[in-house]
């Protein structure tokens, strides 16, 4: 397998980038070094976040310790549910995560309903819960999509757009390769390469403006649960669009429509109406007092 990246149109090329690093005969990904990178940035981000609004911080690490554990299976069950084809006759195969196959919209939502269960058991406020904490969780997403980078994965199809990636095309699964791709192959030194939208750059991105606006805004919110819906509709639209270019899409049961884009255009409807019913309901309620 051919290990160079490049980005033609910026004039970037990367040699020799790895998949991982072998230490004393242990293979670890850097897809596993990036996702807890990840982790360990969303839970420093929490501890600032609940000083920052005087809070216990040892809430949200109590938090962190649940909703990774919790996240990751739902990412895990996400990816499974619809991908079922490729391991309903190898089940086995469910439980071996390091093979890749991880759905960030069923991490969040494990994340969310591990939250809501925590608020419960801790008689706490669960929109300040979400609120404080889903910062950290974006955080984490942002890290987290240059795992895909390492692994040569979650990309759109061909685009000669400034950001376009080179990749060899026996660098990544075939079954995401197009024929659009193909019809635009290049072939240099004697090494066959496909030209493709980062998406996970794209998303990568977009959920770091988005996080550097919901920090922002935070202190200046109209009502608790404000910021949840705001991560739910800001990240929604943002993955609505690139949803659409990526290749590797899961599909909606008897649908042909990418499950990923349909929830996310769902949330981002749904959020922002309830942002919009909430903050009229907050200013009627400011204005009575």
């Amino acid at each position: 397998m051919h290990t160079n990246i490049g980005f033609p149109n910026i004039g970037i090329e990367l040699s020799n980038v790895g998949t991982g690093v072998t230490i004393f005969g242990y293979r670890i990904a850097f897809y596993g070094l990036v996702i807890g990178f990840g982790i360990l940035l969303g839970i420093l981000l929490a501890v600032w976040s609940a000083k920052k609004s005087d809070q216990n911080p040892e809430i949200y690490l109590d938090i962190a310790l649940y909703g990774v554990i919790f996240g990751i299976v739902g990412a895990r069950i996400y990816y499974v549910v619809f991908s079922w084809d490729d391991y309903k006759n190898n089940l086995l195969e469910i439980f071996n995560i390091r093979g890749g196959g991880l759905a960030i919209y069923g991490g969040v939502i494990a994340a969310i309903l591990t939250v809501f269960v925590y608020s419960r058991i801790k008689k706490l406020s669960f929109p300040l819960l979400c609120d404080t904490a889903i910062t950290s969780l974006l955080l984490g997403q942002v890290a987290g999509r240059w795992g895909n980078f390492f692994n040569r994965e979650a990309f759109g199809d061909y685009t000669n757009n400034l950001f376009a990636m080179r990749l060899p095309l026996d660098a990544v699964n075939k079954s995401n390769v197009t024929g659009k791709m193909l019809e635009h192959i290049q072939v240099i030194d004697g090494v066959e390469y496909i030209q493709v939208h980062p998406t996970f750059l794209y998303e990568s991105v977009w959920n770091l403006i988005l996080l550097g606006f919901l920090i922002w805004y935070r202190p200046k919110k109209k009502f608790d649960g404000e910021i949840i819906l705001m991560y739910l509709s800001g990240y929604g639209f943002g993955r609505m669009l690139i949803e659409g270019l990526r290749t590797d899409q899961l599909i909606l049961f008897g649908t042909g429509l990418p499950v990923s884009q349909v929830l996310a255009g769902a949330l981002f409807v749904g959020a922002t109406i309830l942002i919009l019913v909430f903050r009229k309901k907050s200013s009627i309620k400011a204005r009575e007092n």
